[in-house]
């Protein structure tokens, strides 16, 4: 998807994470929005040696070809991200899997490097912080949302859950559900590029 030059986001990189089960309308709005600011945009996922997989969406088995690896964001490579998104439908729970019990999975380790950078934006939609429960650490103490499912877990993960449709904490920003990815998307823009007002001192 070509990005429109002269956007607030130009020269900007986002990151989604994609897995089965994404939803279709969430996923071709973030390309769409984040695009049209000029942002590059980049789909990530575990691609278990594979040069790139293919994954279908939730709710009308819509495809998409993910062939960016999130195991190989290493610090220098997540420095080139300015925002990292978690989205809705099954993603979060599907890439918390590690076939090994005693280690978190790889996307889960992805998080704990992103969490060490405050720079970078870390945004979660929905059901998205299923995918921090092995790292409850992570958002202890921090103010959240997340869909009513999910409230219970993030108490147990130490989170304060927020009874808002979008909650800002510092550089993590989290959304109710799927219906707020609009107000998901227009709050990371002004994150990452500040409306003139809140940027005066």
């Amino acid at each position: 998807m070509s990005t429109h030059p002269g956007g607030r986001l130009t020269g900007r990189r986002i990151g989604i994470l994609v897995e089965n089960d994404f939803v279709e309308e969430e996923l071709s709005y973030y390309q769409r929005r984040f695009a049209e600011e000029g942002a590059e945009v980049a789909l990530l996922t575990r691609l278990w040696g594979q040069s790139s997989l293919r994954f279908t969406g939730h709710d009308r088995g819509a495809p998409v070809v993910v062939a960016g690896d999130l195991e190989r964001l290493d610090y220098a490579e997540l420095s080139g991200l300015s925002a990292l998104v978690v989205p809705s439908g099954q993603v979060a729970d599907r890439l918390r899997y590690s076939e090994d019990v005693d280690r978190l999975a790889p996307a889960v380790e992805l998080m704990r490097r992103a969490f060490r950078m405050p720079q970078l934006v870390k945004a979660f939609s929905c059901h998205a912080l299923l995918l921090l429960t092995a790292a409850p650490d992570l958002v202890r103490g921090r103010e959240v949302t997340c869909h009513n499912n999910l409230v219970g877990d993030v108490r147990n993960m130490g989170a304060h859950y927020t009874d808002l449709d979008v909650v800002v904490d510092g550089d993590l920003v989290t959304s109710r559900t799927v219906e707020e990815c609009h107000l998901l998307a227009r709050t990371l823009i002004d994150r990452l590029d500040p409306p003139a007002a809140e940027a005066a001192p």
